[in-house]
């Protein structure tokens, strides 16, 4: 087989280099799309070269292991065995890495779902933990919000509308598919995890945007993140408006700054990776279909 089987293996490792700058500027909507779309197909090429490779250990397999010492046969050798059985086990730990992420995601919404009787799509938790957070389902169509009278307490009327059009946007905007994407593309390569943290970082800042231009305040989006990560801190929680540590001050930063411009022409780049995972895993098909044919 060429070499070509092995290169979407690879071609994750640009993209992974290229995810944290994309995520960096220029307007988040577009580029956590295109890294989130992107992550998969590099996921879907690099899992088909592990199947092309694992495959063919089948030439170990009766009868065509008789075949491997005919005299007059001159048949070509795959690719080394350690080479198909590594393949093989890489395989099997994405599809367990795969298997708990997303059971993780699904036990995690249906215990948000459970917690009260979403009434106007949202529920108020009377506890003390500072908490916001957007439940997808199937209230009106899309989920509702879960926040605790504890982060109702600590914000003022104003910046409680910061938090409600922020977690709405998560949900107007179906970013819990766009992390699940990214998440399971990570989990099958973990190549891809700078992409998932990326399209996780983006997703953040796109809901900045959306509640800073609805509630017209920059100033006071970017004043609510900040009291919500220092609550957060305080409470050993981070379910308050996405906030992650050091995370939150880039996002302050941005929302101190006016509104980002798109600059598409940054996500040339991750286009083109695209376009050559495709190519390669193509190329890598039609190199295993002819040596299929020799051995069949």
């Amino acid at each position: 087989m060429t070499v070509s089987v092995y290169l979407p293996l690879l071609l994750a490792l640009p993209l992974a280099f290229a995810a944290p700058r994309i995520a960096a500027r220029g307007t988040p909507g577009p580029a956590a799309w295109t890294l989130a779309v992107t992550a998969v197909l590099a996921a879907l090429a690099s899992t088909w070269s592990l199947v092309l490779l694992a495959l063919t250990m089948l030439d170990d397999v009766p009868p065509l292991s008789a075949l491997d010492d005919h005299p007059t046969l001159e048949l070509p050798e795959p690719v080394p065995g350690p080479v198909a059985l590594i393949a093989g086990l890489l395989l099997i730990g994405g599809g367990v890495r795969l298997f708990i992420d997303v059971r993780r995601r699904v036990v995690t919404n249906k215990r948000l779902r459970a917690i009260g009787d979403p009434r106007q799509d949202m529920v108020v938790a009377d506890w003390a933990n500072p908490m916001a957070v957007a439940v997808p389902g199937r209230i009106r169509g899309y989920g509702h919000l879960l926040v605790t009278t504890g982060i109702l307490r600590l914000l003022n009327p104003a910046e409680r509308q910061v938090v409600f059009a922020h977690e709405r946007a998560h949900l107007a905007h179906r970013h819990h598919r766009l992390t699940a994407a990214a998440a399971a593309a990570a989990a099958v390569n973990p190549l891809l995890i700078p992409v998932r943290r990326a399209v996780e970082f983006l997703v953040e800042r796109w809901a900045d945007e959306v509640a800073a231009a609805e509630v017209g305040n920059r100033d006071l989006a970017a004043r609510t993140v900040a009291r919500a990560a220092l609550a957060a801190s305080d409470a050993g929680s981070n379910r308050v408006l996405g906030i992650d540590g050091g995370v939150v001050v880039r996002r302050v930063r941005a929302l101190s700054q006016p509104r980002p411009a798109p600059l598409r022409r940054r996500l040339a780049g991750p286009v083109l990776v695209a376009a050559a995972i495709l190519g390669v895993a193509a190329m890598a098909t039609e190199a295993f279909l002819d040596l299929a044919q020799v051995w069949l």
